[in-house]
């Protein structure tokens, strides 16, 4: 009897396999780690046959752990890190590494392209800025670094695609993943020959465009000998693991917004058309439902800016909280949580990776402001936290132009700190909806897409049903009127740097 969906999500770090039943409730979850690779400045690489190891170990282990044959697995499903590029033969053999999201290696071609396409004409087309970070980027650097991969390329895959051709033996993609690529036309939902045309790069490189609903095919048989599947079993599409999470966060409905606080960070919600900024701050992915879009502005170093204070001014907290027993970011949260709002008139700015939206610089870096002899590690450690919270305020800002919402619903590891979601719902003056599963929601997002797939799931809004919130965190008012104060000068002090930062970099 076939009773589980099996999701995979293939994230930055690994692989996250996840067993639903299909009434959706999480049986079994384990991760793969696979490594990155960062040959030099700018080089962010990854081996796409590690993907295909992780996603059959962690498969086969999960279903032994939960105690269940590929019989009873009713369809496959992915959730998969965006924006990248693998060039695959017609065998779907990789020919490089995949240069993944976080790649920028291609940021010097990009003049080129700016002279074939005006930017606010190619926002307008695909729903975001020209930029490195792209797939059509990256591909153009192969093209013109490594012309023999380039040449004998059949097609240009993103990380999910490239499991599912390993899996199927089909060439696709769906329309999320492909609004991560910058040549995808948002609004048609077809390739743009347009933007095709300014990067330079072959039609026929690009996969065909599917629903992530849509049923691609089955496990071939060698599929299945390494899987652990049965041969035949549904593969449903899935998407991008921004639209997954989306979706999984119940962003399903026009109006919804939602929070993804991890190692990055984003916020987004659900409109029935792309929402175009006027100074191209934030941007648009294509939902999991084809009938919505999800606008978003992604911050590079959220929980990052976390784990970075954490390794960089906490090793006597680690001691002591590995002495009593204790895990560091909860210790930390607690003595954040001992400091007033505002940390003492501190503020944090977190661009230690550059910044994405709103910013759009490179140059950015994390800095300290207000630093005095009265400051304790206490409220440099509330400064990080809130930091994040006023550069998503500024995302926020400019989504409510369009969508205002009382609430936000928050996902994603930071979701656990009950702390951290204390200031967001400070900052930012909303209600913080925590739902059941704060860190599975990206591949529930996937398992329900695949549910609606394969017609267990009457539509994309059983989510509220599947992943329902458990917790309301209330903003506190005796915290609004000092940190509207800390938020405008959080901006101000931006600006200020904004020349600085480049000339740092420039030494």
């Amino acid at each position: 009897m076939q009773e589980y969906i099996l999701a995979h999500d293939l994230g930055t770090s690994g692989n996250k396999a996840t067993l639903y039943d299909l009434e959706g409730k999480l049986a079994a979850s384990l991760t793969a780690p696979y490594e990155t690779q960062t040959p030099q400045n700018g080089f962010v690489e990854q081996d796409p046959g590690e993907w295909w190891k992780a996603v059959c170990g962690s498969g086969k282990e999960l279903m032994e752990r939960a105690g269940i044959g590929g019989d009873q697995v009713a369809c496959v499903t992915f959730s998969g890190q965006m924006m990248g590029c693998v060039l695959v033969d017609e065998e779907g053999r990789h020919l490089h590494p995949a240069l993944i999201w976080a790649d920028t290696r291609a940021d010097g071609l990009m003049a080129r392209v700016e002279d074939k396409v005006d930017s606010r004409e190619a926002y307008r087309i695909t729903g975001h800025r020209l930029s490195a970070s792209y797939s059509a980027a990256k591909c153009c650097w192969i093209r013109d670094r490594r012309p023999e991969v380039y040449e004998k390329a059949f097609k240009l895959l993103n990380a999910k695609d490239y499991v599912i051709c390993r899996m199927t033996g089909e060439f696709a993609t769906d329309y999320s993943d492909a609004s991560g690529t910058n040549l995808l036309d948002l609004e048609k939902k077809e390739w743009s020959g347009r933007m095709v045309d300014a990067y330079g790069l072959r039609m026929d490189l690009l996969p065909e465009l599917y629903k992530s609903t849509h049923r691609i095919g089955g496990i071939t048989k060698e599929a299945a000998v390494q899987t652990g599947l049965l041969e035949g079993t549904p593969v449903i599409m899935g998407g991008g693991d921004g639209s997954c999470a989306a979706a999984g966060a119940g962003a399903v409905e026009e109006g919804r917004m939602y929070n993804v606080l991890g190692s990055s960070s984003w916020i987004s919600n659900a409109a029935k058309v792309p929402v175009f900024d006027g100074d191209m701050r934030t941007f648009n992915w294509v939902a999991l439902d084809e009938n919505l879009y999800t606008p978003c502005g992604t911050m590079q170093a959220a929980g990052y800016s976390f784990q970075w204070m954490m390794r960089t001014l906490c090793d006597y907290e680690k001691d002591f909280a590995e002495r009593e027993g204790r895990k560091l970011p909860e210790y930390l949260n607690e003595r954040a949580a001992a400091r007033p709002a505002g940390a003492n008139r501190l503020l944090f700015l977190p661009y230690l990776l550059g910044e994405r939206s709103p910013r759009w610089n490179l140059d950015a870096r994390g800095t300290f402001i207000g630093l005095g002899a009265i400051h304790t590690k206490d409220d440099m450690i509330r400064s990080v936290m809130e930091g994040v919270g006023y550069n998503l305020k500024v995302i926020l800002d400019i989504l409510e132009r369009n969508l205002p919402a009382g609430e936000l619903t928050l996902i994603g590891g930071g979701a656990s700190s009950t702390v951290w979601a204390q200031m967001l719902a400070d900052i930012w003056q909303k209600r913080i909806l925590i739902p059941r599963y704060v860190e599975e929601a990206t591949s529930m997002g996937a398992a329900v897409c695949a549910g609606v797939g394969i017609g267990a799931f009457p539509d994309f809004r059983v989510i509220h049903t599947l992943n329902p919130v458990e917790r309301v965190i209330e903003p506190q008012p005796e915290n609004y009127e000092v940190y509207e104060k800390m938020y405008h000068l959080f901006n101000e002090a931006y600006a200020a740097l904004e020349p600085v930062y480049h000339q740092l970099n420039r030494i």
